[in-house]
């Protein structure tokens, strides 16, 4: 493919992304959903050039930084308090689902060895940082929840990726050797975790002494992949080491970066990973064309397939269901022999944990690395697809119905100590208490009086809004809606005179960026 055609199809998948985001939120989809539904239509369109995937780039482009973002907004304290949840996710049910996987596969198809039965497992096992982060912004679960999925998604394609390595050597010729693989998966762990301290301490080290912003929010940008690369390169696990990057910078963003830095990398941010998201899904349906032509086409992959697909997608579900619901039985009894800290989750809880499995591009990137040699590649490609196609459809569609059905929601135990409206009151006192001191000449004149006013006024408005949550969020609503009706009159007023040329446009762009901060400030506030 030429290189200008190639820029020309990005530029197209980008529109039909655009087109397909609109579309599901007319629809009320998961936009997941009707980007991977979109791409694997307009894959088979007359004359939309065949898309092949390189594995490697796949997961370097892709990966790094998107784990960067969800770990860059994970709440430490939370992930702390449930890591050993998290690791009984990431590392136990990823292992006990690929061997499940591996049972059901060589029962279906007694001629596959067992070793490679072993690395379709290990394929599927992981649900998908990408594709979990997807869905579950759409949907409010309770904040334990929230951290078991969202560290689960961010952990586990590392244990993944090295059960898929040792399944592949052993099928090839190089035996099995499963203390050897523990060993190799402890290394690859405490190695990651080691380069990501040391580059997220440099980046906190760097970001001390850099103050132009721009190079800062490169920056930030780059040290996903220089994280993951880095890690790669040394042998140990690039996904931890971006993870562990991530967390590091995230603790340290609110005292290292100006407010500056954190607006326009905030911004840089959500563009980059809404285009990288969508991407992904994208991919993954232009990526079925080819699949399908590997497996001998619809027809041939439908026929003798299909049993044994089911069958796969049945298998890992089971799996998680049963990893999730016995931990859970094993928590219950630890907690009534007094033994155990954590509560175990309920029934409820654990069957949205069960069906919130998603997999995606991992899935698809590591199958597309499995070499030609290996027994049952074609089948493999095809079950990698068809379990996500299965579960980010099926399961992102229905997770919301699942928690309503339940009745899963965030309960007073979830709440922190301090709420919204206390944490502001307790920050415009702190803010109070330096105006007070700073206001005043040393002979106690105050020299700044409107200032102090200002303040003061701020600092005991809360205690205005009186009465229920609910009515301090109707008046919340009400004053921030007339602040925002001020900017849009102002806004107003300045496009006026500048279309009347009475103001210049460097005084326009100062202006309204001020206004434009008003107005950002009481959306949030309103929110």
């Amino acid at each position: 493919m030429h290189p200008v055609e190639l820029f020309e199809l990005v530029i197209g998948m980008l529109i039909a992304i655009l087109a397909l985001h609109w579309l599901a939120e007319h629809l009320r989809w998961p936009p997941s959903i009707a980007l991977l539904i979109g791409g694997g239509t307009l894959a088979f369109i007359p004359g939309v050039p065949a898309i092949h995937l390189d594995p490697e780039l796949v997961l370097v482009l892709f990966l790094p930084p998107l784990l960067m973002d969800g770990a860059w907004y994970t709440a430490i304290a939370r992930f702390r308090r449930h890591f050993v949840g998290i690791l009984s996710l990431a590392v136990g049910a990823v292992l006990f689902t690929t061997l499940v996987v591996a049972a059901t596969a060589h029962w279906l198809m007694p001629s596959l060895p067992w070793a490679a039965c072993a690395a379709l497992g290990a394929i599927v096992a992981p649900p998908d940082a990408v594709s979990a982060r997807a869905v579950l912004q759409n949907v409010r679960l309770p904040r334990r929840l929230s951290t078991l999925l969202e560290g689960e998604s961010l952990l586990n394609d590392a244990a993944g990726l090295v059960l898929f390595r040792f399944a592949v050597a052993a099928t090839l010729g190089g035996g099995f050797d499963p203390m050897a693989a523990a060993g190799q998966f402890l290394i690859l762990a405490l190695g990651g975790i080691a380069v990501g301290i040391a580059l997220g301490l440099l980046c906190v080290a760097i970001a001390r002494r850099l103050h132009d912003e721009l190079p800062l929010v490169v920056i930030s940008a780059l040290v996903g992949w220089i994280a993951y690369l880095t890690g790669e390169a040394v042998h140990v696990s690039g996904v931890i080491a971006t993870v562990t990057t991530g967390l590091a910078l995230g603790w340290y963003q609110h005292v290292v970066f100006s407010a500056a830095v954190r607006i326009r990398a905030t911004s840089f941010w959500t563009v980059l990973v809404f285009v990288f998201e969508a991407s992904v899904f994208m991919l993954i349906g232009f990526s079925l064309r080819d699949v399908l032509e590997r497996a001998g086409g619809l027809d041939a992959a439908l026929g003798s397939m299909a049993w044994p697909l089911l069958a796969i997608v049945g298998a890992l579900t089971i799996a998680r269901f049963a990893w999730i619901f016995g931990s859970d039985a094993f928590l219950r009894l630890l907690h009534r022999l007094g033994l155990g800290r954590e509560k175990p989750l309920g029934a409820p809880a654990a069957i949205v944990m069960g069906w919130a499995g998603m997999r995606g591009v991992v899935t698809l990137a590591v199958a597309l690395t499995l070499p030609d040699a290996m027994p049952g590649r074609d089948f493999m490609l095809l079950a990698a697809f068809g379990v996500i196609l299965v579960t980010v459809v099926v399961q992102g569609s229905t997770l919301g119905l699942v928690i309503r059905w339940t009745g899963v929601r965030q309960t007073e135990a979830d709440a922190p100590a301090m709420g919204m409206i206390e944490a502001e009151i307790s920050m415009m006192k702190a803010q109070l208490r330096v105006v007070e001191k700073l206001a005043r000449a040393p002979d106690g004149t105050i020299i700044h009086p409107r200032l102090l006013e200002q303040y003061t006024r701020r600092a005991t408005v809360a205690e205005e809004y009186a009465g229920t949550p609910e009515e301090r969020s109707t008046a919340v609503a009400e004053h921030f809606d007339l602040i925002l009706a001020a900017v849009a009159a102002g806004r107003e007023e300045l496009v006026r005179l500048h279309r009347a040329h009475e103001i210049d446009d460097e005084t326009l762009h100062s202006l309204e960026r001020d206004l434009d901060l008003e107005e950002l400030g009481a959306i949030s506030a309103k929110e």
